[in-house]
């Protein structure tokens, strides 16, 4: 588990032992500095990016699961939003209290189960393609000050999304975080199956 900045508290807080601590530092405070392994805690001191790219840009990982975005700070949520959409060719899911989110590649399909709410919200003109949606979002030009996607529904569970550009936000219930890994890297071990 890396943690950004003053993440580093709240994992502590919940038991959990980063393994680093990226960010520029101007979050953890001196309790939590102490508690941290030697060598743990890694300073990037420019101020023109936030802890969690500074963090996303300095680790090799193929997934990333992105914990603490959603809280009491909208700013922090539409940045973190910004970094998805800077890094296109990172795979990470934010995880909130009720429902996950990641910036779509141009081709995805998902497995979920029958019902479940796709919301579709873009980061920068995109048009799109679907199969399995209630509402079929074909020849549909999406932006962020025009058509948004939020509501739709997968009735039979199965969806196939192809968007222009990786420009596509997808929120999900977060019941479908297992789902959502397994779409975004076949290869990787889903969080149910790591007994978390």
């Amino acid at each position: 588990m890396i943690a950004a900045d003053g993440g580093a508290r709240r994992a502590l807080a919940l038991g959990v032992m980063p393994e680093a601590v990226i960010g520029d530092l101007d979050s953890l405070d001196s309790a939590t500095r102490a508690a941290l392994p030697e060598g743990s805690v890694h300073r990037i001191a420019e101020q023109d990016s936030t802890d969690f790219d500074k963090t996303l840009r300095h680790i090799a990982a193929p997934f990333v699961i992105g914990l603490g975005f959603w809280g009491a700070r909208m700013d922090h949520g539409l940045a973190a939003l910004n970094v998805l959409a800077r890094h296109p060719d990172r795979r990470c899911v934010l995880m909130g209290g009720r429902e996950v989110c990641f910036l779509c590649p141009p081709e995805l399909d998902l497995a979920l189960r029958p019902g479940t709410r796709v919301s579709l919200f873009p980061l920068g003109p995109v048009e799109g393609e679907s199969e399995g949606l209630e509402w079929p979002i074909g020849g549909l030009k999406f932006a962020p000050d025009g058509r948004v996607g939020t509501s739709n529904r997968a009735p039979t569970g199965r969806v196939r999304l192809r968007f222009t550009a990786p420009r596509m936000l997808v929120m999900l219930p977060a019941g479908a975080l297992e789902a959502a890994v397994r779409a975004l890297a076949p290869g990787a071990v889903p969080p149910a199956a790591l007994g978390g």
